[in-house]
């Protein structure tokens, strides 16, 4: 298992990779990528324990979702159980990374209340936030210290999962590599970042908007649809960025179809 240095074009090859992926199997990946979700979302509305619960089981339920990305690109056919493929290995080490990235969530949530002015936690109640991003609201700062103190936390958790469930590797050991896999190919991370805002958020946006003009109803009926791609194909992405930084535990070649055309297939 070896961090490998990726130039900056691989992030969005991360992207289209991801989504030739999905549409080898969009049936399964997107059955395990929302079951994943409303898992997390059901054991979350649970009185007193639930979000604990599902912060500690969320790193082995989204190793079902990586492994079904891994059984679609192998060409293997997998059940719907393999949403809770995640628990049969290494569980202990999968159940640590939750509980660390959760004490880490709320280290970080602590320290920007300290500089919060009362703004942010305003917004998260639901109330409007351009009001609160006028006047003498320091919101604006607020958000950006979130952003940079959550920054690292999210580089430590990244490829941690799949790096305790593939390469049986200790919950500190894959925080600690997964965290200095994002910070070598931070180049690639950005034009990913870059990618998924302009996949995720800026092109639905202008389809709708133009739908919109034309027609509400249709925007209404063509915003419905756009998660159910949107949504697992991130997930894919995820197993992608794995594969191409650390490959695969068990060195099998990744069946994608740009490979298939260098082969002739």
């Amino acid at each position: 298992m070896q961090a490998q240095q990726l130039p900056m074009q691989r992030g969005w090859a991360w992207l289209r990779e991801g989504m030739q992926l999905w549409r080898r199997n969009p049936a399964l990946i997107t059955f395990a990528t929302f079951g994943y979700l409303l898992s997390i979302v059901l054991m979350s509305i649970v009185p007193l324990l639930g979000q604990l619960v599902a912060s500690l089981l969320m790193p082995a339920l989204s190793v079902g979702v990586l492994n079904a990305c891994r059984a679609t690109d192998a060409g293997r056919k997998v059940g719907p159980d393999v949403l809770f493929s995640g628990f049969k290995t290494n569980l202990p080490a999968l159940v640590a990374i939750g509980g660390l990235y959760l004490a880490a969530t709320i280290v970080v949530l602590l320290l920007v209340s300290l500089v919060d002015d009362g703004s942010l936690a305003t917004v998260m109640r639901g109330e409007e936030i351009e009001a609160q991003m006028g006047g003498d609201s320091s919101l604006g700062f607020t958000l950006m210290v979130g952003v940079v103190l959550s920054t690292p936390v999210m580089m430590a958790y990244w490829f941690a999962p799949a790096l305790a469930a593939w390469w049986k590797v200790p919950a500190p050991k894959a925080l600690f590599f997964s965290f200095y896999a994002c910070l070598r190919n931070w180049r690639p991370f950005l034009a990913y970042a870059i990618g998924l805002a302009i996949f995720g958020a800026i092109l639905p946006g202008i389809l709708i908007g133009v739908l919109g003009l034309l027609s509400p109803t249709l925007a209404s009926l063509a915003a419905l649809p756009i998660p159910l791609i949107i949504l697992p194909v991130i997930f894919t992405t995820f197993y992608t960025a794995t594969r191409d930084v650390f490959g695969l535990p068990d060195g099998q070649a990744p069946r994608t179809p740009d490979t298939d055309e260098q082969h002739g297939g």
